[in-house]
């Protein structure tokens, strides 16, 4: 079998490749073209960042079983191609944890002593001392902006400089952490009392232009921004204009929305501004572990038909897939939906399994990757759900019973957070049927998908009407309406499927009506 290899890996990860006979087309510094023609019959693919392995070129790989991603970011692999064409895509998580962290010390100590400006004025026969007065990091306020294993070695290391810290993480609360170490709160008054910003989260839709002109005019104007995240995160054209007009003191940029940086790009000719090539990951020792554990992990793969940190892949055991999917696929929906119920942080998952379905350890890793697929995307697979979760400070519990009531199978799912606690229970029908028979403690005989309102109201007549009516005024198509009540506390609870997302105007309207106790949307 043959790998190709496309971006440059250490000697140390081309010997396991060596030692396993498989042979190696190494091609580091082809043309796309090139690359592209070499894939052909190739049976896995090791890149870095360097190549971005497209749409037609997973369909002109025929041979093509798994690629390899040495690092974290796969956003330059098709994967949505790869899964239909049934290509593992496989990543090296946390491998770079140490050179990022460390890299951002060195983004702010730069930043703060101005070294950049300093040697640059040396280079062209400046003694402008007088004019280079820095900072010290000691007393001043560093807000973590993401407190995954990156922001916490951040965290560890300002605490070395007496620095005070400040984190932001939207699925961790203070619980987790000491409050003599670092306060958590809300990512506005990071923001305001910040003397130091640093990012540490994914790019995702949520976090695209997380700082634009807005919030980076809310910083102090001493303040200074780091980003050896992701480009994208921080707006560059709002940045540039914000460091032009003096809005905060500086940044530090390691990543940009397109790379290589070009020319154009405004944040080239800003002022205070230290750019650097995209250097977090630029260490021998970065280098050295994610090729050994890429290459490792695509040997186990094409040899052994082993699964490590692979993306796209629902379970290690792939003769068991097939048996139990119908079983991972409604637990997998079933976290999604609990997720969207509990949009903060969450800390004990229950899931438990009865009747015919005795794989509870699948079918639980199946709802962990569900309910995070929102909150850590791109990277959450059945591989490492149980430690991301684990790292958001959520215990996980699963369990098998052979009490399985009425039903064939049935899996039992509950959700806690500080405050309260979330259930739905879901089975399989006859005919390979998902549905979902139970929704926070309301019986339920409901098919989960598209869009969905989840409802609860006072138990007395003409709530059915309203909502139809304002529904209806939004030309919004209801697909059905699913009723649920409760005897005992007067109430009652109802799903209403529409056929197209309904907006924030009319959600608010619904929620005036003084029959309507809670209105939530949901999809799946």
């Amino acid at each position: 079998m043959k790998v190709l290899i496309s971006d440059p890996i250490s000697e140390s990860g081309l010997r396991i490749l060596k030692e396993s006979n498989l042979e190696i087309l190494y091609l580091p510094d082809a043309s796309t073209e090139e690359k592209t023609s070499a894939s052909k019959d190739a049976h896995g693919w090791i890149i870095r960042s360097g190549t971005a392995i497209t749409d037609q070129m997973i369909k002109n790989s025929k041979n093509l079983q798994v690629i390899g991603r040495a690092g974290v970011g796969v956003d330059n692999i098709d994967i949505s191609t790869a899964t239909r064409k049934g290509i593992v895509v496989m990543n090296t998580p946390d491998v770079n944890t140490i050179s990022a962290a460390e890299h951002t010390l060195a983004m702010i100590l730069t930043l703060s002593r101005n070294i950049a400006v300093g040697d640059s004025g040396l280079k062209e026969g400046k003694w402008n001392r007088h004019e280079l007065i820095g900072s010290e990091l000691r007393n001043k306020t560093i807000g973590i902006v993401g407190m995954g294993k990156i922001g916490r070695e951040v965290m560890t290391r300002c605490r070395s400089f007496n620095m005070k810290i400040l984190g932001y993480d939207p699925f961790m609360s203070q619980e987790m952490f000491n409050t003599e170490e670092v306060r958590i709160v809300e990512l506005d008054e990071l923001v305001s009392k910040s003397d130091i910003i640093s990012v540490h989260v994914p790019l995702t839709d949520s976090t695209k232009d997380l700082f634009d002109y807005k919030r980076l005019s809310s910083m102090k104007s001493s303040a200074r921004i780091i980003n050896v995240a992701r480009g994208g995160i921080i707006n560059e054209p709002d940045l540039a204009k914000a460091l032009s007009e003096g809005i905060i003191a500086g940044a530090a940029i390691d990543v940009f929305t397109s790379e290589p940086l070009e020319k154009s790009n405004p944040l080239v000719n800003s002022p205070n501004v230290v750019l650097t090539p995209h250097l977090g990951a630029s260490t021998q020792e970065a280098k050295e572990g994610v090729s050994i554990a890429i290459c490792e992990q695509v040997c186990n793969y094409l040899i052994n038909e082993k699964l490590s940190n692979a993306v796209n892949m629902p379970i290690s055991d792939i003769a068991k897939l097939k048996e139990i999917q119908i079983y991972l696929d409604i637990s997998e929906l079933m976290g999604k939906l609990q997720g969207q119920l509990n949009p903060g942080a969450i800390k004990r998952v229950q899931v438990e399994c009865s009747g015919l379905i005795d794989e509870s350890k699948s079918v639980a890793l199946a709802f962990i990757k569900g309910l995070l697929s929102n909150r850590i995307p791109d990277r959450v697979n059945f591989i490492n759900a149980e430690s991301l979760a684990i790292d958001l400070g959520i215990s996980i519990e699963h369990s098998y019973t052979n009490n399985s009531g009425s039903y064939n199978n049935l899996i039992r799912t509950r959700v806690s957070t500080k405050d309260d606690a979330t259930r739905i229970a879901g089975s399989i029908f006859d005919g390979n049927r998902p549905r979902l028979v139970n929704i926070l403690g309301y019986e339920m005989d409901l098919s989960p998908y598209g869009t969905m309102l989840f409802t609860r109201n006072k138990d007395v007549p003409g709530v059915i009407g309203k909502v139809g009516t304002i529904l209806g005024k939004a030309k919004v198509n209801i697909g059905g309406y699913f009723l649920s009540r409760d005897k005992n506390d007067n109430e009652a609870f109802s799903v209403v499927r529409v056929d197209s997302f309904v907006g924030d105007e009319v959600i608010s309207e619904l929620k005036k009506l003084t029959e309507i106790i809670s209105v939530q949307q949901l999809h799946c």
